[in-house]
């Protein structure tokens, strides 16, 4: 279903919008009400036996809201993850550089899933369509493991010393296709996709705006303290659920939202608690990382400035997927005005910490 603007938030206000690789800040089409219906059982296996894995017909889906991830038992050999992206959200050349990323990693010795090489190529295509909005997927390897204890210090210093080796080879070469983590693709076009579709109640609208614009003031001030930070290819989203823990250690799953950014963005999420605790955590993160890569502690300025730009990214990546039925079954709660008072509450708490002193190294 396609919104309209709300004319009291949208009137008056000049937005100047910039292209982002993540393609579609725009407003919903018809496509993203339901993007995965042309993948049937049949469909997917089709595609799966055409690049020749010859499935048994086992099928099991695994938790993914952005993308369709299922477990395919072939008929023989170990069972292997198939993920098949949303369309039109990334474009080939991204997908394949994420691919590329990953493989790099793991050429490295780096504990990395990557996708399988099925008939020469990692990235495949559902049926006769190509490009964004073709039913595009790749094939992985099972990855066991369980989710991994941060609270613990030995924890805390493994993934340090995985992290600092990961961004060691992220900052040989930058992402070409893959969007940039800045002001502009994480607070702004979320922010402007939410105003433009008039998703909230119009008694908060103009509040939770507000919050937002002086939100972002804080990010861009906190941005300004740190100065000119130097961009890698990172993880991106490097936070429990990503990462798969065994008796060898960590395995970084999901690369799907790898971009540029400030090294403190695949770190920053390891922390949890009161600022003493995260203190602490920190300290046993870079002891470990610095052992393998300098870091610069002027990133610690953009910690709290990276967990607002979350914030807001979070409302309108929920608020761009509200009309795929399988958003609307996990997150029956979104576009309440609870949701967006909370949204404001937490927005408003977040402006005074971006003032505080950062951690410290």
């Amino acid at each position: 279903m396609k919104r309209k603007p709300r004319s009291g938030v949208a009137a008056g206000r000049d937005r100047t919008r910039a292209a982002d690789p993540d393609s579609s800040w725009e407003s919903a089409s018809a496509a993203d009400c339901t993007p995965f219906a042309d993948l049937t059982p049949d469909t997917l296996l089709d595609a799966l036996t055409a690049v020749g894995l010859r499935p048994d017909g086992r099928l099991l889906a695994l938790n993914s809201f952005e993308n369709r991830v299922y477990m395919v038992w072939p008929e023989e050999g170990e069972p292997v993850v198939a993920k098949f992206y949303r369309p039109g959200r990334w474009s080939d050349a991204a997908i394949l550089e994420e691919h590329a990323f990953v493989d790099e990693l793991v050429a490295a010795e780096l504990p990395a899933v990557a996708p399988l090489l099925l008939e020469g190529r990692s990235l495949h295509f559902a049926g006769e369509a190509k490009g964004a909005e073709a039913l595009r997927f790749a094939v992985y390897p099972r990855q066991g493991g369980r989710q991994p204890e941060f609270e613990r210090p030995q924890t805390l210093a493994w993934m340090g010393r995985m992290l600092a080796r990961m961004h060691q080879i992220g900052a040989r070469a930058p992402f070409l296709a893959r969007r940039a983590l800045n002001v502009r693709s994480f607070g702004e076009a979320p922010r402007d996709f939410l105003w433009r579709s008039g998703f909230l109640p119009a008694e908060l609208a103009d509040v939770y705006f507000g919050v937002v614009d002086a939100a972002l003031a804080g990010v861009r001030d906190s941005f300004a303290r740190a100065g000119a930070i130097s961009g890698l290819r990172l993880h991106g989203d490097c936070h429990a659920g990503n990462v798969l823990w065994t008796d060898a250690g960590p395995h970084f799953v999901d690369f799907d939202d790898a971009c540029m950014g400030p090294a403190v963005q695949d770190l920053w999420m390891l922390l949890a608690g009161e600022r003493a605790e995260q203190q602490q955590q920190l300290g046993e993160i870079l002891d470990a990382y610095t052992a393998f890569r300098s870091f610069d502690p002027r990133e610690l300025y953009l910690i709290e400035a990276l967990r607002t730009l979350r914030l807001i990214h979070y409302a309108g990546w929920l608020a761009r997927r509200a009309d795929d039925p399988a958003f609307q079954r996990a997150f029956p709660w979104f576009n309440t005005t609870r949701y967006w008072q909370d949204r404001i509450l937490e927005l408003r708490e977040q402006i005074p910490l971006m003032e505080e002193a950062p951690l410290v190294v």
